[in-house]
């Protein structure tokens, strides 16, 4: 299959879990007059979004997965979600760091992207609470000798905290240390985004480590892929409008591009970039 192909699938199924999400269903039939594609193309397309765990096959057509606000995947196994987009959105994120900066990245799987696309950025100081994020920059970085550092390597200051599933520190001890601090940009990771509740998490001392981390930065930019759309965790913590640009990937529809781009200052499709 071509990459023109490849994407006509990717923009084909996020616009069936558009519709899902929005109607509480589809069914095959309606899709299969609505995209102009076989039953065999629609009933392929539902497989791959069921195996992405977004979806539950039915008879004659598919439901969304509806989970506990509360449920926190591990770092694995978010990990193994839609990898391909969040690697193109990192490459599109990293071009906004300039050499000198002051950055904090949360936890998140899309942090832990994009820290890899910044290794060769220099003179980095990098601020963060992801255990994972932190260890990049500490493996990447260390030499065998003194004489080995490499000039220009980032300083990382990591926060203390409770562990959480997805290895951010969260709690008194990090909120603490991000009280004290102030950076040019803060790259976040989110749970879920929506129009109503804005971004969420499913982790309460998380969601107040977030909105610290938010106060502490002059610019933010939210990085998540089109499946955050229309997720919600237990807690918001942030309105859109207080989000300076979400940098996203090509999965997300027309129409909840136009929705977004009506509440958040910057809209960034990476791969589509001008």
């Amino acid at each position: 299959m071509s990459d023109h192909q490849n994407l006509l699938a990717e923009q084909r199924r996020a616009l069936i879990l558009d519709e899902v999400r929005r109607r509480g269903g589809v069914r095959v039939n309606e899709l299969t007059r609505r995209l102009n594609v076989s039953d065999m193309t629609v009933r392929r397309d539902l497989d791959a979004l069921a195996r992405q765990g977004v979806v539950e096959k039915v008879h004659g057509g598919a439901v969304p997965v509806v989970e506990a606000s509360t449920h926190e995947p591990g770092f694995e196994a978010k990990s193994a979600l839609e990898a391909g987009a969040k690697d193109e959105i990192a490459l599109a994120a990293a071009r906004m760091v300039t050499p000198g900066a002051a950055i904090a990245l949360s936890g998140g799987t899309t942090t832990f992207a994009l820290a890899r696309q910044l290794l060769e950025v220099p003179d980095l100081t990098v601020v963060t609470n992801s255990v994972r994020v932190a260890d990049v920059f500490h493996t990447a970085h260390r030499p065998g000798s003194a004489a080995e550092a490499r000039a220009g390597a980032a300083t990382v200051v990591l926060t203390g905290g409770v562990r959480t599933p997805s290895d951010a520190l969260v709690g008194p001890v990090a909120d603490q240390a991000i009280r004290s601090l102030h950076f040019d940009m803060l790259f976040l990771g989110v749970h879920g985004i929506s129009l109503e509740a804005g971004l969420s998490t499913p982790n309460l001392a998380e969601a107040e480590t977030n909105r610290l981390l938010m106060r502490s930065a002059r610019r933010v930019v939210v990085v998540a892929d089109h499946t955050k759309w229309g997720t919600l965790g237990l807690s918001s913590f942030a309105r859109l409008d207080e989000v300076h640009t979400l940098v996203t990937d090509r999965g997300l529809s027309a129409r909840t591009r136009a929705e977004m781009a009506e509440h958040l200052p910057g809209l960034v499709v990476a791969g589509e970039e001008t």
